[in-house]
């Protein structure tokens, strides 16, 4: 299977995938709303996605956002964005795709990688540390909900 950036020709397959993760984070599935979003980031650039595929099937997808460090005065990536299709699973697709993701953050001369995830992904929380993140105890996590 082949890590590649995703190219406008992916929007069919990648907003499946991108529809899935947004239903494992107990959003309501929406398929038009995804497409729409997934197509804005590629024609906007304004985003990075890589994709794991394998001839015209993509299995698993990261969508990494940039940001800026102004106490290191460098670049940053948020990793916003990481699935792996249930079938493909087992078969170190999510390592690969961090790895692709880090290499993007090298390339940039950026100051790494971040990312946040729910305490109850087990998958996650068990993952990233085995690929070299370190669990952040020394900051609190703060968002203000428009909606509240």
């Amino acid at each position: 299977m082949k890590i590649r950036e995703a190219i406008e020709e992916d929007l069919k397959e990648l907003s499946l995938l991108f529809d899935a993760y947004r239903v494992f984070y107990r959003q309501t599935s929406n398929l038009e709303g995804a497409k729409d979003f997934i197509s804005d980031r590629l024609s906007l650039k304004d985003s990075k996605i890589f994709v794991a595929a394998e001839k015209d099937k993509l299995y698993g997808f990261v969508q990494l956002y940039p940001q800026f460090s102004s106490t290191q005065l460098k670049r940053a990536w948020l990793l916003n964005d990481l699935y792996v299709s249930p079938e493909a699973r087992g078969q170190q697709l999510g390592v690969r795709l961090i790895e692709r993701a880090k290499v993007l953050a090298v390339a940039t001369k950026s100051v790494g990688l971040m990312l946040e995830t729910e305490k109850w992904n087990t998958i996650g929380n068990n993952l990233y540390p085995k690929t070299g993140f370190i669990l952040d105890e020394l900051h609190n996590f703060y968002y203000w909900d428009i909606k509240k």
